[in-house]
């Protein structure tokens, strides 16, 4: 299935693409596509629908990040070889996590701004990873069985933030609106290798991140074990798992967004994102 959520931002509906690719309407079914929704339960319940039968959505709505409510939006750093070579940083011996506060998520083709006084926003295409059965100290054999599915994500980051500024990488990478997510959550069933994806990203029509899952150091399996060995991990949480190289940071010399351009990304069989770039 791919579930996703429409409608003005702060009052999004859950819904589903039909065979056509059309969207049918959940509201009547599910509050929102997140929490138990998203449980082993909760996607059965969804699976054993009559898609077809479900009111048709008209037009085309704007959508919303495709998960509801998340809990938490779990990042991982350098984790493509590739993407660490061309920006000159070694493989870290355990994988490196930062956070995107909630206030960053936004819908797949809505607007990312870039912060008052930015000189150095960056792109980057990325898996996300959506937690379907809660757990704590999982076992990489099992982790696979707690995962809903995945999507888009544009780790979109502030690099002088990042990493110039003292602290944590958080601030350059939790701005408002540095979230995209979707368009829409595609179920585990549908993925046969989620580290055998095509992933690619265009700024005004130039392709700068052309890669694949396949070059990611720290499988999703190995992820979601990590992890949750510091935390819980619960449904509607978000793990988003590295890029490929092709970032601005990485070009020579490197290049920055700025307001007026157009990031188109995508991710082989999870759907593709749009937006535009404007002043905060």
């Amino acid at each position: 299935m791919k579930l996703l959520r429409y409608g003005p931002k702060g009052h999004e509906k859950p819904g589903v693409l039909d065979a056509q690719s059309r969207i049918r309407d959940l509201s009547g079914i599910v509050a929102d596509i997140g929490g138990d929704t998203l449980t082993p339960a909760g996607l059965a319940k969804l699976q054993a629908l009559d898609i077809e039968s479900l009111p048709l959505v008209d037009g085309t709505p704007r959508l919303g990040a495709c998960v509801g409510k998340i809990g938490k939006f779990i990042c991982i750093g350098l984790n493509y070889s590739d993407h660490a070579a061309e920006t000159g940083a070694e493989v870290p011996p355990e994988p490196v996590v930062f956070n995107k506060w909630l206030s960053a998520v936004v819908g797949p083709n809505d607007d990312v701004e870039i912060p008052r006084g930015s000189q150095k926003t960056d792109w980057e295409v990325e898996l996300g990873v959506v937690i379907g059965k809660g757990g704590r100290y999982i076992d990489e054999k099992d982790a696979m069985s707690h995962v809903a599915g995945y999507c888009v994500i544009n780790d979109v980051s502030e690099r002088e933030y990042q990493i110039e500024r003292s602290g944590s990488w958080d601030k350059g990478k939790g701005c408002d609106t540095f979230g995209p997510t979707g368009p829409w959550l595609v179920t585990a069933d549908e993925v046969a290798d989620p580290q055998n994806l095509k992933m690619w990203l265009d700024v005004d029509g130039k392709r700068y991140q052309d890669g694949s899952t396949a070059t990611m150091v720290y499988k999703v399996a190995f992820l979601v074990h990590y992890l949750s060995q510091f935390m819980s991990l619960q449904p509607g949480d978000v793990i988003s798992t590295g890029t490929p190289p092709g970032v601005g940071m990485g070009q020579k010399p490197p290049i920055y967004l700025r307001a007026g351009q157009t990031i188109r990304l995508g991710i082989e069989g999870l759907g593709e994102q749009q937006q535009k770039t404007v002043n905060a």
